[in-house]
This record gives C-alpha cells, sequence and structure tokens, in this order.
C-alpha cells in the first residue's frame, strides 16, 4: 500500500521546482522531503525523480503523480475537506483556451478547483497524456492512449485571413495563388500545419516565409497588425471580419480540425461532471463535423 505522504513529497518538489521549497509547503525539513523520495523510489524499484534543475518527475514519477491527483479529485467529490485545494493538470490546445473552453471549465460545486494547464498544439497534446503528465487532454487525436477514454467534441472551424493593408502591400487581390506562398505567414509553432495544409490545398506550394508566433492572441494582433497572413478560428476572428479589420482570402474554404476529449478510464465523479459539461458547451460552440 502506498504511503500518501510519500507522494504528497514528490508532489511538492515538482510543483514547488526544488526540495528546499517542497520542504517549506510541507513544514519538514529538505532531509526529510529527500528522505521521503528515497523511500518511494525504494517502493517503486526505481527512481521517481530526476534531480535536475528544477527537478522533473520520471515516467515512473508522472504515473505517481496522476495517482496522486485521481485521488485528490475523490476526496474533493466527497467533500470530506471544503478548504483542501485540487488542482487539475489539463493538456490543452491555445486556440481553444482563447475562444470556447473557458466557459466550460467553471464548475461551480467546486470552488476549490484549481486548473494547471499544458498548452500543446492540438496535433501532439496526446504525448502528456502517454507520459502520463496530465489528467485530461484536448486534442486532434481519434485515438486513445492505453488506459484510457475519448470522446469527439465537435471540430474547430479555421479561416485564412489577413488585414486590408497586408492584401494591397502584397498585391493579393490581383493573384492570390501565386502570391500568397510568398508573402510572409503566420505559424503558431514547429507543429502548427494549418497553414502549410491550406497552401497545399487551394496552391499546391508551401509556405516561403514563416513567423512563429507561439501565442493565440499574439496570432490574432499580429493579422490585426498586417504582420503576415493565417489560419484564425471563427470563434476568434469574426467580430473582425464584420467591421472589415480582416478579410478572409478564401470565402469558400474553411478548415476543420476536430476534437477529443481523453480522459484516463478510472475517471472521477468531479472528472465525468468535467467531461460532461465540456461536450455540453462544445456542442453548442464547434461545428459537428470535421
Amino acid at each position: 500500500m502506498i504511503d500518501y505522504r510519500l507522494l504528497q513529497a514528490l508532489s511538492a518538489v515538482v510543483e514547488q521546482g526544488g526540495f528546499e521549497r517542497a520542504a517549506k509547503l510541507l513544514c519538514l525539513t529538505q532531509s526529510a522531503v529527500s528522505h521521503r523520495i528515497k523511500q518511494l523510489e525504494a517502493l517503486a524499484g526505481q527512481p521517481v525523480l530526476l534531480r535536475t534543475t528544477p527537478p522533473v518527475a520520471t515516467p515512473a514519477g508522472q504515473r505517481l503523480l496522476n495517482h496522486l491527483q485521481q485521488v485528490r479529485q475523490m476526496e474533493a467529490t466527497l467533500g470530506l475537506d471544503a478548504t483542501s485545494v485540487t488542482t487539475l493538470r489539463l493538456a490543452v490546445n491555445a486556440d481553444s483556451l482563447a475562444t470556447w473552453l473557458p466557459q466550460a471549465l467553471v464548475l461551480p460545486d467546486y470552488p476549490q478547483l484549481c486548473f494547471d494547464f499544458v498548452v500543446e498544439d492540438q496535433s501532439v497534446g496526446l504525448k502528456r497524456m502517454k507520459q502520463g503528465d496530465v489528467m485530461a487532454c484536448l486534442c486532434a487525436s481519434s485515438q486513445p492512449v492505453n488506459g484510457a477514454k475519448v470522446q469527439p467534441l465537435g471540430a474547430l472551424r479555421y479561416r485564412a485571413v489577413a488585414s486590408p493593408d497586408f492584401i494591397r502591400r502584397y498585391c493579393l487581390a490581383q493573384d492570390l495563388l501565386t502570391k500568397l506562398p510568398q508573402a510572409p505567414c503566420l505559424v503558431f509553432n514547429q507543429d502548427d500545419q494549418l497553414q502549410h495544409q491550406y497552401l497545399q490545398h487551394i496552391c499546391g506550394k508551401p509556405p516561403q516565409k514563416t513567423h512563429l508566433c507561439p501565442s493565440s492572441e499574439g496570432f490574432l494582433r499580429a493579422a490585426l497588425a498586417g504582420l503576415g497572413f493565417g489560419l484564425l478560428p471563427e470563434l476568434q476572428m469574426q467580430p473582425y471580419l464584420e467591421n472589415k479589420q480582416l478579410v478572409d482570402l478564401t470565402p469558400d474554404y474553411h478548415l476543420d480540425t476536430p476534437l477529443y476529449w481523453h480522459y484516463w478510464q478510472s475517471e472521477s465523479p468531479l472528472m465525468a461532471q468535467l467531461r460532461q459539461q465540456i461536450a455540453a458547451i462544445a456542442r453548442q460552440q464547434l461545428h459537428s463535423g470535421g
């Protein structure tokens, strides 16, 4: 049977970024925290922590932290301690976090619930579930990892947009298919392939110039400023189309990215309620087809 004081020590070291801060949080000496980590490693039969700066949980350690989160969720659901804070670590894509997702995360019945968001591109977020690093994942993959289930939510619709000034500068109104691949393109990060898919589909060429902009709000602001063109969620940029600050480059074209909610089979009542609420908001905000 696991001594949960050992798991709490591991959690504190990882969350606080070191043994000294973990010791202060737990009201222990630094040597006592170190001793508990060594006890846990002896019990697990392998290292649970990489002694880097800051310390990082090993795959075995991440599985143990995931188990601790599940236990904390169960305790929160039972309502045994109204003052205890429950933190859920979720992997989500930036565009969902910037548009429809926050509304779905409000659970008035759990005032002590806190979220720790790990922001990943929707194409790669599932790696966090595979590593046991998060309690749930919102991403574009429909294939569940071992020990998990998946629920389809709908599709986030994207359109290619640019500012009127950008369109004039690069003469896109005269010859869009020839000139667009040569114009500066906004890309969220190295994992973001939406713009590449779009250009390949409409003109058979990849972008020649790219600005890496790993911020959903920054991406929008860069498009508004005329720094580049890019694909933005309809939910995010619709007001700017209406006031003509942005122009839809190809009105007959859209790109739908399907989204899926991945969750562990050992789902607590808290996580089940969260999943149901996310699915309900997704039905209102997302497109039903990809």
